[in-house]
């Protein structure tokens, strides 16, 4: 007899150029029985960055646009992965049918888990998720701190994932990729920071650190891409510590721009704070080979980075560990150039789309395999990943942040 085909739906707000390398390797593996249900149309200003709507790839359905079709489809499916969008109402025939579902969740509480004591919170966390505990409904984890916060509210035990984003992976002769970084003619200590200029993302630290760097008469160049509120007061930070010759701020530049600044940067500095639920950069940054050092209340960190061995991690709020890691693999080139080198196994080994992909796929036919009695139990029957070492999904670690804080602290 021949084997059923899974078909699968995914139900997001909008398609973008981090979800479409995953989506492309559902459909290929699910030999088209997947498709993309677009719940709202996408934002001008991130059409303006580079996310064509017009360009939606064929596995794309419009809710807004065939809402009958769209309604049968996300019931009739066999899975459906979810995120994305706080409309439940999307799901509700579904998850009344007791139909088996797969959420995909940044965090709950990215400005404070004290937030958890708000009893109107609670009582919408447990319609949305909680009350769910013993059905077949699934969490991925986007982010090493979603599991805590879920468990807070006593939703999925047994049932979270280790999950992100997986933007484009680019494969390279990575010796050849590793030789030619480095700033201008004299390939000097190339370090680099991509984000908006808003507060989240802290762009002062990368200048105090070159500041620090200036101070120990340390060689290298810096360069900040991007733009936003905070970037006047940064161009006076610049002059204020005398950086001119040592920092260049870029402007905004497209995703490709970005991507060729990062080939030829030997260190990425990732400073943003605990409300960076991923943080796809870190992905970027270390398919391209570079040494990252990055703070520990990043979603993405303790999922992608093994620090010391694939990047370097800072406790968050300490600068001096920030300043002291950077100048090190300033210092060190062998050093830089071997957690570049980590970096990119990493992610061409395993935080991948196609890797994802595969192994969602390993999640979703054991999870239309299991007796409906087990749905609360932990369906791939392995330990929760370690923290450093996970892989798309794994059982998720609950990481709290304190413990998270101890791990990462300067010994």
């Amino acid at each position: 007899m021949k084997e059923k085909k899974i078909r699968a739906a995914f139900v997001s707000n909008y398609i973008n150029h981090h979800q479409i390398p995953f989506c492309n390797a559902m459909y290929s593996l699910l030999e088209g029985e997947f498709h993309f249900i677009q719940t709202e149309p996408m934002e001008a200003q991130r059409i303006q960055m580079g996310w064509d709507e017009k360009s939606r790839p064929a596995y794309v359905r419009c809710f807004y646009e065939e809402e009958a079709c769209c309604r049968q489809m996300i019931l009739d499916s066999d899975i459906v992965i979810f995120g994305g969008t706080d409309e439940e109402s999307y799901l509700t025939p579904r998850l009344e049918a007791g139909k088996p579902v797969i959420r995909y969740s940044e965090r709950l509480y990215r400005t404070g888990q004290w937030k958890a004591i708000s009893p109107r919170g609670l009582v919408k966390k447990y319609r949305d998720h909680t009350c769910y505990r013993k059905a077949p409904v699934y969490l991925l984890c986007t982010g090493a701190y979603v599991p805590s916060d879920f468990h807070i509210v006593r939703a999925y035990p047994g049932k979270m994932y280790c999950w992100g984003y997986f933007p484009e992976t680019r494969h390279y002769n990575v010796e050849r990729l590793l030789a030619e970084k480095g700033y201008g003619k004299n390939r000097i200590p190339y370090l680099l920071w991509a984000a908006r200029f808003i507060s989240l993302k802290h762009p002062e630290l990368p200048l105090e650190t070159a500041a620090y760097l200036k101070a120990r008469q340390q060689t290298f160049h810096m360069d900040l891409i991007g733009d936003g509120e905070l970037r006047p007061r940064m161009e006076e930070l610049v002059k204020t510590y005398g950086l001119e010759k040592h920092v260049t701020f870029r402007g905004y530049q497209t995703p490709e721009e970005v991507r060729r600044a990062m080939e030829k940067a030997d260190i990425f500095l990732f400073t943003s704070d605990r409300q960076e639920g991923w943080g796809a950069v870190a992905n970027e940054a270390m398919n391209s080979a570079c040494a990252l050092v990055a703070d520990h209340m990043i979603g993405s960190v303790p999922y992608l980075v093994k620090n010391k061995d694939n990047g370097l991690v800072y406790k968050d709020g300490a600068k001096q560990q920030l300043f002291s890691l950077t100048e090190r693999v300033v210092m060190d080139r062998i050093y830089c150039r071997q957690l570049g080198r980590n970096a990119y196994r990493t992610i061409t080994e395993s935080w991948n789309a196609e890797n994802a992909a595969q192994q969602l796929l390993k999640l979703i036919e054991r999870i239309l395999g299991e007796d409906s009695g087990a749905a609360g139990t932990n369906i791939v029957g392995q330990v929760p990943a370690e923290i450093g070492c996970c892989v798309p999904c794994l059982p998720a670690p609950i990481l709290s942040e304190r413990s998270a804080g101890k791990l990462f602290e300067d010994r």
